[in-house]
């Protein structure tokens, strides 16, 4: 099973601000980076006589220092009555108290002492580079160590949650509406509903790929800054083949994502949706959900 891009883009991409409850890693400055030829972020347009909704692709955190709220960004934004994320991202402090609390184990049981011998080996190894103890996370679910070891190497390298997409919206936000297209509830139960069984499995796959967690992400964020959907895409679902957690945390969201759009058309006003850029590329999409449900989707290049 080689799910490991899906798993490495999970935090930077799609969205658990699982930054707030990460656990304490030394931290250095990010390189920003390598960027070609930049044109900025994706953003599209779905309208109507009286309602437009734009979609922009996020990334959930970032080195500092990356400019992307160009123009065609800034006239959406600001044209905008209500802005609208995948959750609420106001309270960081509770968000991560319910997180810590969902994640617990039972009394009793230890992370390590649930996994297969060669598994924790591994698994102790990879918290030793990251310079943590072995037992930092005994008393948590496999699911949750699992999204620590794909954002702690991010962290450490120097990326930064409060330079996130989301954050820096939000600070642009007073006097906007503002709604969420899910609850912190909802966002975490699709790690925390997943079978035991599964959730080591995930955590086994996430260990393996932990050395690409920066450099991946890296090419993400150029691709990204280069506005190539189509090529994000391409690097995210290029070793996908598990459709169960591919359909959990993407495809199912997206289509309880356009059901919410179709919705939300029905009301006049301007919206801007900001949604990890994940959802915003390739077969799947929310735009090619929309395209097949007979709407037009246009991208705003300048």
């Amino acid at each position: 099973m080689t799910i490991k891009r899906l798993l490495v883009a999970t935090a930077a991409l799609f969205g658990l601000a699982l930054s707030a409850c990460a656990a304490p890693v030394a931290t250095t400055v990010a390189d920003a980076p390598p960027v070609d030829a930049v044109s900025g972020p994706a953003l599209w347009q779905l309208a109507d006589e009286d309602t437009t909704i734009y979609l922009f692709g996020t990334v959930h955190v970032l080195p500092d220092g990356i400019e992307w709220y160009d123009q065609r960004i800034a006239r959406a934004f600001e044209a905008s009555d209500v802005l609208v994320t995948e959750v609420d991202v106001g309270d960081q402090a509770a968000m991560a108290s319910y997180i810590a609390g969902a994640a617990a184990l039972e009394s009793g049981q230890t992370l390590r002492g649930l996994m297969a011998d060669d598994s924790r080996v591994k698994y102790e190894a990879a918290l030793t580079v990251l310079g943590l103890p072995v037992n930092a996370l005994d008393s948590y679910e496999p699911w949750f160590a699992a999204l620590n070891l794909s954002v702690l190497p991010l962290l450490q390298a120097g990326y930064n949650p409060t330079t996130g997409v989301e954050m820096a919206l939000a600070a642009r936000a007073a006097g906007k509406q503002r709604d969420e297209l899910e609850t912190i509830e909802q966002q975490i139960g699709l790690f925390d509903g997943m079978a035991m069984e599964y959730q080591l499995t995930y955590l086994d796959a996430t260990v393996e790929g932990m050395d690409e967690v920066v450099p991946m992400v890296n090419e993400m964020v150029s691709v990204w800054l280069q506005g190539d959907a189509v090529r994000l895409a391409e690097i995210m679902n290029s070793e996908m083949d598990d459709d169960y957690l591919y359909n959990r945390l993407l495809i199912d969201r997206n289509t309880t994502w356009v059901q919410w759009i179709e919705r939300r058309m029905e009301q006049p006003g301007t919206v801007f949706l900001a949604v990890g850029a994940g959802h915003l590329a390739g077969a799947g999409s929310v735009q090619d959900q929309l395209e097949q449900r007979g709407h037009t989707v246009t991208r705003i290049w300048k």
